[in-house]
């Protein structure tokens, strides 16, 4: 699956949900210019290091981004999401036979059967042929000797909970009755027949059998007293029991390349865009297709960004049907060939409130980036970059490899939730020192009605700031980071962000490429740590060309928005409220509207 991605100062780093710590900074981050604001430097060199360690690297890096937020650029976004280490070299004894743990033994007696009797067939015989008899024979032994290693393992995840319960209280006497014998007659008698059937078992499982007979062999271990102590399980199925439910199943290989071969693959999805500081703009055309055999889809969003007047312009017309059928049924084609204008700034927000922004979003970022430690930053030799594992696309390795200097970042997922938690607190302080009036006491999710302010009962610009200033404080204050979308249950310690920077002979950024890592969750049920999904964005950077146009697939009268080619969102909406205060609208926006606290308070009781 294809799709793009963006640096820190790209309009496409909206897209990178891994980054989502930047994203008040990238929507504004061009504007810097525009209000003559300056970051702080991180070094003083502009050329090329030439020495080749970790610090250099570090400084180098930090002077190419720097450079970067003052220049114009043209860029072009591709994001691959693949999924095939969770089905290519698969070791197939790794595999767990079923999707939980206790029916582990039977599923494999079954599957052992199932074989036997495709021999048996494919041989033109009966399965209870003599000739037969040891196979039969060490399927059966094999299974018994499982389920007695299986009921000794649970009786001892039992015990364990009860012991530390009975330490807890003294009143909890269980006594040592709850121990199982079940196996004590039958190995005594079996296991002459145990051992001459060692080699046939062997041959069947791949040389289990050793664990097999020892745990034919096993002996409670009981006491008279009230601590029940553990049984002797054999090491070969104490680790695959233990162990079980981070196995792939058969079914979760199968639906991996399911998902691989009907989805990721026949999914591209990339962006391209101007980023002009000097000028205070910047565009993004979005755009996402499926192409498979019988079937092809494409979608794109135009995007336009003025900094200089605060507003972010979207193509209309990819919003007019379902806005049409849910909640404007007078709507018609009025939104045709039009931009939609959603302003930033409605006149609430303090002055140079925009500006005050985008300084405090690159000094948190200049002042994390100072923290950084020096062992995330290394030169990469391009040449190296085609034997990474898993394996750099294809499509995006020739860009990468044509590079003059490769400088990569790495940070595992302790150190990317300590650099987002670093950078939330700086930016928070300093915006909320500056405009303390923007602080609301109330807890984040306060319901509107209880809001005493006329002012802060609308959608206005100063209402919706207030709210995501009280949401990053609460972030700051839970700890709260962007992996937390993930169950930490399935986080694993050795997941890592990698981040690649090609850059030429002027120490000038040419492409980003970010690699993220995350856990194969086939079933949720399952805690699975291995081998999972892999994201990988390259985003490249040119000169501007003046003969470019911005969005190829518009015509030249609406390239850039203006008051005859754009809806105001905030009088369209003033409009279709006084509509529904009318008594008309859909039956859905009735009942939308009815329930959302802010435009009850204008439009009273909706009948």
């Amino acid at each position: 699956m294809k799709t793009d991605s963006h640096s820190v100062t790209s309009p496409w780093h909206f897209t990178i949900t891994k980054h989502k710590v930047l994203l008040i900074g990238s929507v504004l981050s061009g504007a810097i210019l525009a209000t003559g604001c300056q970051s702080t430097s991180l070094g003083q060199s502009n050329t090329m290091a030439t020495n080749q360690t970790p610090a250099a690297a570090k400084t180098a890096l930090a002077n190419a981004l720097q450079k970067q937020r003052r220049q114009s650029f043209s860029y072009h976004s591709n994001l691959e999401v693949s999924n095939d280490q969770q089905f290519t070299d698969v070791d197939s004894q790794q595999l767990a036979v079923s999707d939980y743990v206790e029916a582990h033994c039977e599923d494999t007696h079954d599957k052992a059967y199932a074989a036997l009797l495709e021999q048996a067939e494919a041989q033109d015989k009966e399965v209870l042929a003599t000739e037969y008899d040891a196979q039969r024979s060490a399927i059966k032994q094999s299974y018994l000797a499982c389920s007695d290693a299986y009921q000794a393992w649970e009786d001892n995840q039992y015990n364990s909970r009860y012991n530390a319960d009975y330490d807890d209280s003294s009143n909890y006497n269980y006594g040592s009755d709850h121990t199982s014998q079940n196996s004590d007659n039958a190995n005594e008698a079996n296991e002459d027949s145990n051992r001459k059937l060692l080699t046939a078992i062997e041959e069947e499982y791949g040389g289990e059998g050793d664990s097999l007979v020892e745990t034919r062999t096993i002996k409670s271990n009981a006491s008279n007293d009230n601590v029940v102590k553990e049984k002797t399980v054999s090491p070969y199925y104490q680790q695959l029991f233990d162990n079980y439910d981070d196995k792939p199943t058969p079914q979760d290989i199968k639906k991996a390349q399911l998902l691989d071969a009907y989805l990721l693959k026949p999914l591209s999805i990339n962006a391209q865009g101007i980023y002009q500081p000097m000028a205070g703009k910047a565009t993004m055309l979005a755009s996402v297709q499926y192409q498979a055999r019988n079937h092809q889809s494409s979608i794109n969003q135009p995007i336009y960004i003025d900094f200089k007047n605060g507003n972010i312009y979207l193509w209309a017309d990819n919003f007019a049907m379902l806005n049409s059928e849910l909640l404007d049924d007078k709507l018609g084609t009025k939104w045709r060939n039009k931009w939609l204008k959603i302003a930033m700034d409605d006149g609430t927000l303090p002055k140079g409130f925009g500006g005050e922004v985008i300084k405090a979003h690159f000094e948190a970022l200049d002042r994390t980036y100072e923290r950084a430690p020096v062992s995330q930053f290394n030169y990469v030799a391009p040449n190296t970059l085609a034997s990474l594992t898993p394996k750099m696309p294809q499509h995006q390795l020739p860009t990468m490899l044509a590079s003059t200097q490769v400088i990569s970042r790495v940070q595992s997922t302790e150190d990317y939730e300590q650099f987002y938690q670093d950078y939330m607190r700086l930016f928070y302080d300093r915006i909320t020192k500056q405009y303390p009036e923007l602080v609301k006491d109330n807890q984040m999710f306060e319901q509107a009605e209880n809001i005493t302010d006329s002012e802060d009962r609308g959608f206005t610009s100063k209402a919706m700031v207030q709210q995501a200033l009280a949401l990053i404080k609460s972030m700051i204050d839970n700890g709260s980071s962007p992996t937390d979308v993930i169950p930490k249950a399935s986080l694993s310690e050795d997941l890592a962000i990698q981040e690649l920077y090609g850059l030429d002979k002027r120490g000038q950024i040419k492409w980003q490429h970010i690699r993220s890592e995350f856990p194969s969750q086939t079933q949720s049920v399952r805690n699975k740590s291995d081998k999972g999904i892999v994201i990988d964005i390259l985003q490249q950077y040119s000169p501007l060309r003046t003969q470019d146009m911005a969005f190829p697939n518009l015509a030249a009268d609406v390239q850039i928005p203006n008051a005859s080619n754009s809806i105001d969102l905030r009088e369209y909406g003033s409009e279709l409220i006084q509509y529904y205060r009318d008594g008309k609208g859909t039956a859905m926006g009735k009942m939308m509207f009815s329930v959302m606290p802010l435009a009850k308070d204008q439009l009273g009781s909706i009948d």
